[in-house]
């Protein structure tokens, strides 16, 4: 009798840790941080996130593209706990349709624009371009490509348009640019040598071997690179305000200047 008594205590307790298991797993994988980042982000968030990592700090999972993609995504309901855009303009999109988490909001990186070519190229390809009003570019080309994200979507693009039309270059250029799907996508079209220049942020032109920077394009031709963070409505992650915090610190910005990147706050 006892025995059969100490079985079906064993079987309940044996019971109860399996059913404790199975509410653990699903509390547990939301501890994971899922972020949706602008390309241009890739080598610092990557560095910066290897360092929480290396601190205690939980899973981190981020998805690179250009920002209007990944705002595409987040309206059509792909799970992430935060999004990071290259302009403002896609993080409004977004709070207007009431997808992110109102006060967690923030502008906090700066960046700037520049003109690459291929460092292998020819060269007179790689000297030094003054930058200014009415400079040739056209002539520059050559008959080639230039290389920038989609100018009505990608934030880089969007940038590169605006400071063209501004130095009076733009109408002379158009038909030869070599649309990409985002910065990092115009900066390999250089970097491979399809097309002789490329205009990308100089956080991306750092991070490739490939390239040279010839030119920086005036801060006042543009509206102002700013990168804003937030965190979505629908984030499920227990960990988002930690890393948030995280990345706002003292901690992480190193890894961010490192890159090129300004830290606004």
């Amino acid at each position: 009798m006892n025995i059969d008594r100490h079985f079906w205590i064993r079987l309940a307790v044996g019971a109860a840790l399996v059913s404790l298991a199975s509410f653990a797993a699903p509390a547990a994988a939301q501890e994971k941080v899922t972020v949706f980042a602008a390309a241009s982000m890739k080598n610092a968030l990557d560095n910066a996130n290897r360092a929480w990592g290396a601190q205690g700090g939980g899973q981190v999972t981020v998805s690179y593209a250009a920002s209007s993609t990944l705002a595409k995504q987040i309206e059509n309901g792909a799970p992430a706990d935060i999004f990071i855009s290259a302009d403002l303009d896609w993080m409004k999109y977004l709070s207007d349709k009431k997808l992110v988490r109102e006060g967690t909001r923030f502008n906090w990186l700066g960046n700037r624009i520049v003109l690459v070519a291929a460092k292998d190229a020819a060269k007179d390809a790689a000297k030094p371009v003054d930058i200014r009003p009415g400079f040739d570019l056209a002539g520059l080309l050559k008959g080639g490509r230039l290389a920038m994200g989609e100018p009505n979507a990608v934030p880089a693009g969007k940038y590169a348009k605006a400071s063209l039309e501004k130095l009076g270059v733009w109408p002379s250029v158009e038909k030869s640019v070599a649309s990409a799907e985002s910065v990092r996508a115009a900066l390999a079209f250089v970097s491979r040598g399809e097309a002789p220049y490329g205009i990308v942020y100089q956080t991306d032109a750092a991070a490739d071997p490939g390239v040279a920077i010839v030119g920086t394009f005036p801060a006042d031709t543009h509206p102002p690179i700013i990168y804003p963070i937030v965190i979505l409505s629908e984030s499920k992650s227990k960990d988002v305000s930690a890393y948030l915090d995280y990345l706002k610190s003292d901690k992480a910005a190193p890894f961010l200047e490192k890159e090129g990147f300004t830290v606004l706050e």
